[in-house]
């Protein structure tokens, strides 16, 4: 039977078997005690013996996000993101904890501090992060845990999906303020985002073996979902892809996700539309093709969505415009 008891002002969760070594653990909650015993006891029950905790109580959190940031990240699709993220939570003094010491409570903890400073949707992909390399290391590391903590963290509320369009006369103030500008490619990627509702990395990825302008296709070889699609072209979107294509380049753009971000970001300064982000125009590519009479399953073709739930949060058709389809 576990002995659960309050030391030095944490509790102490202690398990002992006759021949074999005692294990023991302190939390700051009680509960967290008690659910730590009751995992060790049935898998002694299971096993008869208990695993090799060593590992666990010598590793450090850091070292084992640093692990999964130098083997696991680099084969994801979001490497540079990930690694990028992975190096902001090492700084945080929680990655001083050893393994067998990380309990729910400095997980908890941790997400509290960090939602005073950044967005839920940010400490919810932090904590994921933190989940999948505890499970990672569970799984082939021989770091053994009889739970993952951070599985037992709730996150915090998602952020309502955005529904931000363009109003008024919008585009045509970020179009002027881009032929103004000293940055050429903004204007075609704004024009090509709109007219096709491809996300930014699309754009930027797109290669010109890749783009039928006679049949009017750009195909995607790999998308964020992991599969292809083709993405048929307005008149306008050919126009604008002509009016690029110079042979220079593999890549209808040839410019990194960082200097477009900092571009738009000074264009919509300049223009005074701060709340409007890059990725709003897909949003707005998206509604404008049901308000053309486009059906679900054309959309979803056209836009790469695979859940008709993610479809529903970019669409936000104006009434006005569904009025005149009425009788």
């Amino acid at each position: 039977m576990a002995t659960i008891r309050k030391l030095r002002g944490r509790w102490q969760a202690a398990v002992r078997r006759k021949g074999m070594q005692p294990r023991s653990k302190s939390f700051d909650a009680k509960s967290d005690a008690e659910r730590w015993a009751r995992s060790l006891e049935a898998e002694l029950d299971r096993n008869g013996a208990l695993p090799d905790m060593r590992p666990a109580e010598k590793a450090t959190l850091a070292q084992i996000l640093t692990r999964y940031r130098d083997d696991v990240s680099p084969k994801k699709r979001s490497a540079v993101t990930e690694i990028a993220r992975i190096n902001a939570i090492l700084r945080r003094p929680i990655c001083h904890r050893t393994m067998t010491l990380l309990s729910t409570s400095d997980l908890a903890a941790y997400r509290d501090e960090r939602l005073k400073t950044v967005a839920p949707a940010t400490i919810i992909r932090e904590l994921n992060t933190i989940s999948h390399a505890i499970d990672t290391a569970r799984r082939e590391w021989d770091i053994h845990l009889t739970t993952n903590p951070c599985k037992l963290v709730r996150r915090p509320s998602p952020p309502k999906g955005r529904t931000r369009r363009l109003e008024g006369d919008e585009e045509q103030l970020l179009l002027a303020a881009a032929d103004k500008g000293r940055t050429p490619y903004l204007r075609p990627l704004i024009v090509l985002a709109v007219e096709t509702g491809m996300r930014r990395g699309e754009l930027l990825s797109l290669q010109w073996e890749h783009v039928d302008l006679d049949r009017r296709v750009a195909h995607l070889p790999l998308t964020k979902n992991g599969t292809c699609r083709d993405v048929p072209l307005s008149t306008r979107a050919v126009d604008t892809l002509r009016s690029l294509r110079t042979g220079e380049s593999a890549t209808v753009f040839s410019t990194a996700p960082n200097a477009v971000r900092l571009a738009w970001e000074r264009l919509t300064r300049r223009v005074g539309l701060s709340d409007l982000h890059l990725h709003d125009l897909r949003h707005e590519a998206v509604s404008r093709l049901f308000e053309k009479g486009f059906n679900v399953v054309e959309v979803a073709s056209i836009s790469g969505h695979r859940e008709l739930r993610m479809l529903q949060r970019y669409t936000h058709l104006r009434a006005a415009d569904l009025a005149a389809r009425l009788d």
